[in-house]
């Protein structure tokens, strides 16, 4: 009989968490599935683990050594997993393995695997779009230029010569499954898996498209509209679902992500949906009251100032701000005074403001 403790090439003293990532290990680097794997090391490792993993198999191990058998509780090489019960909901589909951090060994096996003929949706793409304040506050539609993997014109994603025959596949006969056989720690398990060769259509074309020469798609250029929504933020994402490039096998095509950057504006902030300005103004303005011409995203528009107005006064004009993304109404204008003092006086104005100094005195 191997020493169990050297197969996983742990100490005897060695703890549950050490014995686990040993196994885990080496499960890895036999496993019949992966390459350069070894059936029968891998059987070494998993008799070895069932013993080690289990406390009463392991106190009768390092009582009994060399004669260590399954007739003496122990776990007897080749005895398989014949009476383990996998029938509960969802059958092996169902069964836990995280807790022992089995999910890369078991994906293929229980989730079709990367050697089926599974389709493989298209990848995601990601673009950057510049926009002026202006149409972030009424919105735009820009044009995007891509180049990237699309369905092929010619046949259409089907992959096939166009008028081409459709005969049964002969990998799977006309059913579009396949099956095979996967060696794991819980012995043989079959594999229904889509068909590699029809991708499940239990159908092949007898000749391939001369184009795409049976891939279903070609790398080409391609200009997509995107609409950038009112009151969208600065680096904003926007996806666009199925814009990105064609999936493989006829599956779904990939997303495309467009970020948003927003050109700051000369005059203009934005602090929320409010827009944010300021207007300079006189003493006199100021101090008697005016009217005063301001810019908004609307046009220019008539704002009043009413006598005694003060430096940094914010005044709102309700509704000219940006358009609330996703809902009705608009944020406000909010207008900032700043009082325009004069570098230098004419001598009648400082004969004024003299004159002004001596009766607030």
């Amino acid at each position: 009989m191997a020493d169990y403790y050297n197969t996983l090439g742990v100490s005897k003293g060695a703890s549950e968490d050490e014995i686990k990532k040993a196994f885990r290990k080496l499960a890895h680097k036999y496993h019949p599935d992966k390459g350069g794997g070894d059936e029968k090391k891998f059987k070494e490792i998993n008799e070895a683990y069932q013993v080690l993993s289990d406390k009463e198999k392991r106190r009768q191990y390092d009582q009994f050594g060399q004669t260590f058998n399954g007739n003496a509780g122990g776990f007897k090489q080749g005895q398989g997993f014949g009476g383990f019960d996998f029938s509960g909901a969802g059958g092996a589909q169902g069964f836990d393995f995280s807790d022992m951090g089995f999910g890369d060994i078991f994906s293929d096996v229980f989730r079709g695997g990367g050697r089926s003929g599974r389709a493989r949706a298209g990848a995601d793409i990601q673009v950057d779009v510049e926009i002026t304040f202006e149409e972030m506050v009424r919105g735009v539609k820009k044009n995007i230029h891509l180049r990237k993997l699309s369905r092929c014109d010619t046949c259409h994603g089907t992959g096939g010569k166009p008028g081409s025959k459709e005969n049964t596949c002969p990998n799977c006969q006309g059913t579009g499954k396949a099956r095979r056989v996967a060696q794991t720690i819980f012995g043989s398990f079959e594999q229904v898996t889509t068909c590699e060769h029809c991708y499940g259509r239990g159908k092949v074309y007898a000749e391939k498209c001369p184009v795409c020469h049976g891939d279903r798609r070609l790398r080409k250029e391609e200009d997509i509209t995107i609409e950038i929504p009112a009151g969208i933020d600065d680096q904003q994402t926007l996806s666009v679902r199925g814009s990105g490039e064609a999936g493989g096998n006829g599956a779904s095509d990939g997303d495309l992500f467009v970020n948003v950057h927003i050109r700051p504006h000369p005059s203009f902030k934005r602090r929320g949906d409010d827009i944010v300005s300021q207007v300079e103004i006189t003493f006199a303005q100021a101090a008697l009251g005016d009217k005063v011409d301001i810019q908004t995203m609307d046009g220019e528009m008539r704002m009043k100032i009413p006598a005694g107005t003060q430096h940094g006064e914010v005044f709102r004009v309700r509704g000219k701000g940006v358009p609330h993304l996703g809902h009705y109404g608009r944020g406000d204008h909010l207008v900032t005074i700043i009082l325009r003092v004069p570098k230098k006086l004419s001598r009648e104005e400082k004969e004024l403001m003299e004159k002004l100094r001596q009766l607030e005195m």
